[in-house]
């Protein structure tokens, strides 16, 4: 827990997103998070348009095909659920440099 304050109280500090990857033990992919409350970013129609796009084409990458697609996004916090092991360093590079892109 101590990690998970200092971490997120040094996004505050440098303005930047706070993102995180956990493994989901009840499937065993990873549940991602991106938080933009430690930043002055908020996301635009566009940005978020891409991050769903980007979560929708990771769970069509599944084989076989997973019904579980489990996910939230507004112009603040997003959290993504079922993003294979593989692909969790991908994804969250993707997300930070979103967020750098546009800000």
């Amino acid at each position: 827990m101590f990690e998970y304050d200092k971490h997120y109280k040094d996004c505050q500090q440098l303005n930047k997103p706070f993102i995180k990857a956990r493994k989901n033990p009840s499937h065993g992919e990873y549940y991602i998070q991106i938080d933009l409350i430690t930043c002055n970013y908020v996301l635009k129609k566009n940005e978020i348009d891409e991050i769903t796009k980007l979560f929708k084409n990771e769970m069509n990458s599944k084989k076989p095909l997973s019904d579980f697609q489990s996910f939230s996004i507004d112009d603040e916090l997003a959290w993504f659920d079922g993003v294979l092991e593989e692909h969790v360093d991908d994804f969250c590079n993707y997300l930070y440099d979103l967020t750098q892109k546009y800000h």
